[in-house]
């Protein structure tokens, strides 16, 4: 472990927090914890640190690069890492090979989630024992020291790689990149450069969204190892170098299924994604990125073909992500409640009310803005948007963004005490706009942590809300 590690300095009692000091310890490391609200904690108080013998700070993804503490530890010359850092820094070898098992690093704004476990089911799919870990799953460095994994399908998120230098993946992917996180980042151009730290020194095969520009200069611009190589995707007809969609098929024309760049190579119809559609049979444009990501990455690390495929099409989003919880069946056509609690920012947001018909959305919307704006997100799904109900505590960049570019849209606000009913109302006004054919869309582009729990929290809320709407007006029918 070298000098760097002897006594290390644990900021943070959350997840990563724990499970990093009971690695380090097993490792009889010296480790010291604060956490101003765990009673476990050593310190509880960050002015009571004796940086005298600490060579090593592990800080939570809580505290931004501000932070007094990290400002003082950077000061004193004491390195700042994150538990991917770490975790990368401890890894032992697998027991297939005796080497670490490889990582597949998944990093962007949106779909991580949904790409790491698809990228996951697949390497499973495919005989490996390939878990999806890090802000899903077991804790990283949980997971980086057990010897009976074969690969690790990593979610990294931008507090993790702003504060990790070491990381040299099999396979790495940037989904997509838009504003999120500026208030932690300081800004856009911060929060790119940390996200592009996944694409540092990529041994297998670098993926990068092709529809989206400044994901493709990042991929352009990276400095992989000698061989690596770059795969695109996109969501229309694949050019030499990528995957994509032509005729109903997903195609490749990057060589990562076996084929050559020259011919275009059919993979799979659209109509055997069957989970990753709305009831009227089209995909999600986002769930389908997502799905081409991951079929890169996997098949670049080693997947079969057939069972790549055959993972891809039997997969289904995990909860939150654009789910039907409630419906009532009415004449002229059912009202659908969506769960898309998931969509915790704009550029969501926007993918997830761009899958439906002009204005046959109800949307509900705010939260914790994080910084963000809105307009452009309004602006460009006005069409679809039939009326909005706006929850939320930060509510006012929402509710100008609504007044600016869609005067015309009905808006309620929910106020937002007391707070243990806030869904309950929002549902209840939603619900009185909505219209048979319609869509109640819970995509709040906004964080939760100002009302709920979190993300999570806030999509049962929704859904067992919608659940008893549905319930009180059949039983009025």
């Amino acid at each position: 472990m070298g000098a760097s590690m002897k006594r290390v300095l644990v900021a943070g009692l959350g997840i990563s927090g724990r499970s990093v000091a009971q690695v380090l310890r097993d490792r009889s490391v010296d480790v010291v914890t604060v956490d101003e609200r765990v009673p476990q904690a050593d310190l509880h108080d960050f002015s009571d640190i004796d940086w005298n013998g600490v060579d090593m700070v592990m800080a939570s993804p809580v505290f931004n690069p501000r932070t007094p503490f990290i400002q003082q530890a950077e000061a004193r010359g004491i390195p700042v890492v994150s538990e991917v850092e770490i975790a990368w820094r401890l890894r032992v070898g697998s027991n297939r090979t005796g080497a670490p098992a490889p990582w597949i690093g998944i990093t962007g704004t949106n779909g991580k989630t949904s790409t790491t476990e698809m990228t996951s089911a697949m390497m499973t799919a495919s005989g490996f024992r390939a878990p999806a870990v890090g802000n899903i799953g077991r804790a990283l460095s949980q997971a980086a020291v057990d010897p009976a994994d074969d690969f690790l399908c990593v979610e990294l998120s931008s507090f993790q790689l702003h504060f990790t230098s070491s990381l040299e993946l099999e396979c790495a992917a940037i989904t997509n990149l838009a504003a999120d996180h500026l208030d932690w980042h300081g800004g856009f151009e911060n929060y790119a450069a940390d996200k592009s730290k996944v694409y540092q020194g990529v041994t297998g095969t670098l993926v990068y969204n092709a529809d989206d520009a400044r994901v493709s200069r990042l991929a352009g611009a990276a400095h992989p190892a000698p061989g690596c190589r770059r795969v695109g995707f996109t969501l229309g007809a694949p050019a030499p170098g990528q995957i994509g969609v032509q005729e109903g098929w997903i195609v490749d024309r990057s060589g990562v299924a076996g084929g050559s760049h020259a011919q275009a190579e059919r993979l799979v119809e659209l109509s055997r994604l069957v989970h990753l559609c709305e009831p009227d049979g089209r995909v999600y444009p986002h769930l389908l990125a997502d799905g081409l990501c991951a079929l890169a990455l996997a098949l670049g690390a080693g997947a079969g073909r057939n069972d790549a495929i055959g993972a891809l099409a039997s997969f289904a989003p995990g909860g939150h992500r654009i789910q039907t919880v409630a419906s009532l069946d009415c004449p002229g056509g059912s009202i659908r409640f969506v769960d898309d609690s998931k969509a915790t920012n704009a550029h969501a947001a926007r993918a997830s009310l761009s899958t439906y018909g002009p204005k046959s959305v109800v949307w509900i919307a705010g939260g914790l803005a994080k910084g963000g704006r809105f307009e452009d997100l309004v602006a460009s799904q006005a069409k679809t948007i039939a009326a909005a109900v706006v929850i939320g505590r930060d509510r006012q960049a929402l509710l100008e963004a609504l007044r600016r570019e869609a005067p015309d849209i009905p808006v309620t606000v929910i106020d937002p005490d007391p707070a243990d009913c806030v869904m309950r109302r929002a549902v209840q006004a939603a619900g009185s706009y909505a219209r048979p054919g319609q869509v109640v869309l819970l995509a709040p582009a906004c964080a939760s942590m100002d009302q709920f729990a979190s993300y999570a929290d806030r999509g049962e809320q929704f859904a067992d809300q919608a659940r008893q709407w549905v319930d009180g007006h059949e039983s009025q029918g």
